[in-house]
């Protein structure tokens, strides 16, 4: 599995478990909320789903997008390169 994998699953379990939800964005109030995310993934099984990989994952599809353009007219919505953002904007919808 990657990152990519993990998060999609981990996306699909937090919209069908409110439990989960709720502990998930519990760790957006922590001081260090990227990594006490990553920790409870950690928790759940997703060893894949670490601060390094959240970072290289947004940067390497901002890169991939860029090239697909030929670096310019990218109309991309906001935090299309974060994926920590992604993630909890995709289960707070």
């Amino acid at each position: 599995m990657d990152i990519y994998t993990e998060l999609a699953e981990l996306t699909q379990r937090a919209k069908n478990d409110e439990a989960l939800k709720r502990e998930l964005i519990l760790t957006r109030s922590e001081p260090d909320r990227v990594k006490a995310f990553c920790d409870k993934c950690a928790e759940l099984g997703y060893t894949h789903i670490t601060v390094y990989e959240l970072l290289t994952a947004g940067e390497d599809f901002c890169a991939a997008m860029l090239r697909s353009v030929n670096g310019g007219g990218v109309e991309a919505p906001d935090n299309w390169d974060d994926f920590y953002e992604m993630f909890f904007d995709e289960i707070e919808k």
